[in-house]
């Protein structure tokens, strides 16, 4: 037996996040463990900083997702998300950390998400966004696409529908750039996409 053997399988957590409007799905890798949540939801540690950047983007204020006792308002992104049709998921639904840590690179991905299954219920889906290099190159096996550079997206299509796949900075704080460049590149996207 190796070491790989004793690692145990962890599952995913949390159910898709799929308003009925759907426009966008966006894709990480997996949930860190659960002693870094700070809610019950997708990027839920407070040194990630994705809800930050979505305040930046669309409200000018990187706190706008925060509560009162430093903790990300569920409540409050949820209401944003399902208003603006954007969906939320992770490429991977079983993985082995083969660090202690939250890191894709330490990812093994046992099982994959089930694409199909997932876009046959956004049927006015438009694009797929994918906000780290592990969700990049899972996805990109899943959907036979070609992957993006950071930043811009390649076009592919999925049972006669044309779609966008773009690949977004990572929003964890390991990525090395700023927070207002990320905001950045987030807001183009969201811009071409027609939700800025």
């Amino acid at each position: 037996m190796n070491n790989l053997d004793i690692i145990p399988v962890e599952s995913h957590p949390l159910k898709p996040f799929i308003p009925q409007n759907t426009q966008i799905l966006m894709l990480g890798s997996f949930p860190p463990k659960r002693e870094r949540w700070s809610m019950d939801f997708y990027y839920p540690n407070l040194q990630n900083d994705m809800w930050r950047i979505f305040g930046l983007v669309f409200f000018r204020d990187k706190d706008y997702f925060l509560n009162n006792v430093k903790k990300f308002d569920k409540d409050r992104i949820i209401s944003f998300l399902t208003l603006k049709g954007i969906a939320l998921n992770d490429t991977a639904r079983s993985v082995k950390r083969l660090k202690d840590n939250a890191s894709d690179k330490f990812l093994e991905v046992i099982e994959t998400t089930d694409m199909n299954a997932l876009l046959k219920q956004m049927s006015m889906c438009k694009a797929i966004v994918t906000t780290g290099q592990k969700a990049t190159e899972t996805l990109c096996t899943l959907v036979s696409a070609v992957a993006p550079s950071v930043g811009n997206f390649t076009e592919f299509e999925y049972r006669n529908r044309k779609m966008y796949f773009y690949r977004m900075p990572s929003s964890s704080r390991a990525y090395p750039k700023p927070l207002p460049e990320k905001a950045a590149v987030y807001a183009h996207m969201f811009e071409e996409l027609g939700l800025l």
